[in-house]
């Protein structure tokens, strides 16, 4: 096959423990999947199933970057979450077999323009501009499901300049990743290659040049970037 001009490299994500990378093809998100989260966003935590947005492959940052603040915002913020990555194609997936679908887990960081999601909401439009920007994920490396099984519980925390900002369970998810594989399936086919951020806790809050960013989860690779 000849292109017009040479493609850009494949997004992928760093393998804990291997020189092989994870390629990127999509990546979805959950929004508003830890009650207080939920509760500080102004919303009922049972009134609505998962709210799925998604980011572009090529947002991908890897751990140990410096990311330039986000053009077009005066309040960037941290959303730290668990990131799970499809190794098995599917659809309309059960929840009974969810799990055979993810190939591994890594800490992940949801980027936020919260002033232009904010005019999203107020205007009822889409959050692209809010999420789906430049270097907005940033994502540690993957740890296999092989290697750590399946996780359900586990701290999840997010400090910035050392001061810790979120700190929850993973237990407090209100749909768990078998639910999100399969409510996903139901309207995208996943394929090997897509990733899936699964919302963040509570204690988001806004990024300035010059911080430092730690994000961990128990058993995973640490994720930590600066702004710069």
């Amino acid at each position: 096959m000849q292109f017009a001009f040479d493609p850009p490299p494949a997004p992928s994500v760093a393998i804990r423990g291997s020189d092989a990378r994870f390629p990127v093809r999509r990546i979805f998100c959950v929004g508003r999947n830890y009650a207080d989260h939920v509760r500080e966003m102004g919303n009922d935590p049972k009134s609505e199933p998962p709210v799925f947005f998604t980011k572009p492959a090529d947002a991908v940052v890897e751990s140990g970057s410096a990311i330039p603040y986000a053009t077009q915002t005066s309040n960037l913020h941290h959303e730290v979450e668990l990131l799970f990555a499809i190794g098995k194609d599917g659809a309309e997936i059960a929840e009974a077999t969810a799990r055979d679908h993810v190939w591994g887990y890594a800490v992940g960081v949801d980027l936020t323009r919260r002033d232009l999601q904010a005019a999203a909401k107020q205007a009822g439009g889409p959050w692209d501009a809010s999420k789906g920007f430049d270097n907005s994920a940033p994502i540690g490396p993957l740890t296999p499901a092989s290697a750590i099984g399946h996780l359900s519980a586990g701290t999840i925390q997010l400090s910035v300049n050392g001061a810790i900002r979120q700190n929850a369970n993973l237990s407090e998810m209100i749909w768990t990743v078998p639910e999100i594989v399969a409510a996903l399936s139901r309207t995208w086919a996943l394929k090997a290659g897509d990733l899936v951020f699964t919302g963040t806790p509570s204690g988001v809050g806004p990024l300035h040049r010059g911080d430092a960013v730690a994000a961990e989860i128990a058993g995973l690779s640490p994720l930590r970037f600066t702004i710069k």
